[in-house]
């Protein structure tokens, strides 16, 4: 994707071995940096970055990757790349103690979205941000506690709670606008510029709960004694969620992950039924709006839910580490991408045995979209030698030296992994 193209993103199982042998070896006022090469200018009142959709030669390679095209090598990023474990991280939030300071201030979104950039040149930039940052732009505020984490006074529970809901206000959330703009400028074509959003399940599980809970039991009480309610609730978050990946990709994001954090902690039949339709119509609305940005789906604890998943219509299924990934090929098959899944516990274990488990999870997710991640965040207090290691790794590798003696070259894509 190119920023001097006028056209828009967005009209308003088995593993494989091989012989490969590795070495072991800011304040709230914006930074005001504008792209470059426009060939054109579009309206202000807009207030919009059209995003480039070029042909595919010049996507980076993660995009490359999510949409099933062939690539030489798996492209990597991390989940929770940018945060606590990394040492310059740590001395900006000495500086800036508040997360939601950090994580709604252009200057130091823009800062940590790039530190892991800068430290490891990852293939994928995600934006240092939360699922939960846009709730006070759709009518519900919240705070964060250092001890308790995300606390909302006032949850919804009843008819006369949805009276505060409101359609999204995109005037506050700028600063995620502008930073995706920014990133989208430092990184270039280099590597893929990643924005996310949580499913309605989730961001409701928050907001119902009055903020985290190991439980959920206020909302899955809600599903039997209220069901109008939390589909009212579900239905507002799936049109407030899909407006914002829309304006996420028109400010400079190239693919989207959805998190489904605590999708998880449904039985399959009730994801099904309270989670997946409002996911399918995010999934939907938005490949109708952006064609060209892959959708990659999460849920952590997704074991029983992966064939689910890739119902719902997205371009790649993130699997946790729990998930062996040859048997998640297998059961998704090869018409969809996969992301993962390596362990973040293997982040502190010795250099070698990180290559090796890196280069299981590549066999087994064969030579055609896959993007190497974890299979959860980084863990706080993860070496940054390792997640360099990882990155590393990754690099090195080519697809037609993993697989030489296993994949013929002449054969098609859709042999390549079948």
């Amino acid at each position: 994707m190119s920023l001097s193209s006028p056209t828009s993103a967005c009209s308003s199982s088995r593993c494989y071995s091989s012989g490969l042998s590795l070495p072991i070896g800011f304040q709230s006022n914006p930074i005001n940096v504008g792209l470059v090469c426009y060939p054109k200018r579009h309206s202000l009142a807009a207030q919009k970055l059209l995003v480039a959709c070029s042909s595919s030669s010049s996507d980076p390679l993660l995009v490359k990757a999510a949409k099933g095209e062939v690539v030489s090598r798996p492209p990597a990023w991390m989940m929770r790349q940018a945060g606590r474990y990394m040492a310059v991280y740590q001395k900006l939030a000495k500086k800036h103690p508040s997360f939601r300071e950090r994580s709604e201030n252009t200057d130091l979104i823009v800062q940590i979205s790039l530190q892991p950039w800068q430290a490891f040149r990852p293939d994928g930039v995600i934006i240092f941000s939360d699922i939960l940052t846009p709730l006070p732009a759709f009518g519900v505020p919240f705070d964060i506690e250092d001890v308790k984490g995300p606390v909302i006074q006032s949850p919804i529970r009843t008819e006369e709670d949805l009276k505060k809901l409101h359609p999204i206000d995109f005037e506050k959330l700028q600063f995620v606008g502008d930073s995706l703009k920014i990133l989208r400028q430092e990184v270039g074509e280099h590597a893929a510029v990643l924005g996310f959003v949580g499913a309605p399940w989730t961001i409701a599980t928050y907001i119902v709960e009055g903020g985290t809970t190991r439980t959920y039991t206020v909302i899955k009480n809600m599903c039997h004694t209220a069901p109008n309610v939390l589909r009212a609730l579900l239905s507002h978050l799936t049109k407030a969620i899909t407006e914002y990946v829309v304006y996420q990709v028109e400010h400079g994001a190239h693919c989207i992950q959805i998190f489904d954090s605590w999708g998880g902690q449904l039985t399959p039949e009730m994801w099904e039924r309270w989670s997946k339709p409002y996911i399918e119509e995010i999934i939907h609305a938005v490949k109708k709006r952006c064609p060209d940005t892959p959708i990659v789906f999460y849920i952590n604890g997704n074991g029983g839910l992966l064939e689910r998943m890739k119902t719902t219509g997205a371009d790649v299924i993130g699997l946790d580490w729990t998930v062996d990934m040859a048997d998640g090929r297998r059961r998704l098959g090869s018409d969809v991408s996969v992301q993962g899944n390596v362990d973040p516990a293997y982040l502190f274990s010795p250099l070698p045995a990180l290559t090796e488990e890196i280069l299981r999870v590549v066999k087994c997710a064969g030579p055609k979209g896959h993007i190497l991640n974890l299979g959860h965040g980084v863990l706080v207090g993860t070496p940054e030698e390792a997640v360099a290691h990882f990155f590393e790794t990754a690099r090195s590798l080519d697809y037609q030296t993993v697989f030489q003696n296993h994949i013929p070259a002449e054969k098609s894509e859709t042999e390549l992994v079948a």
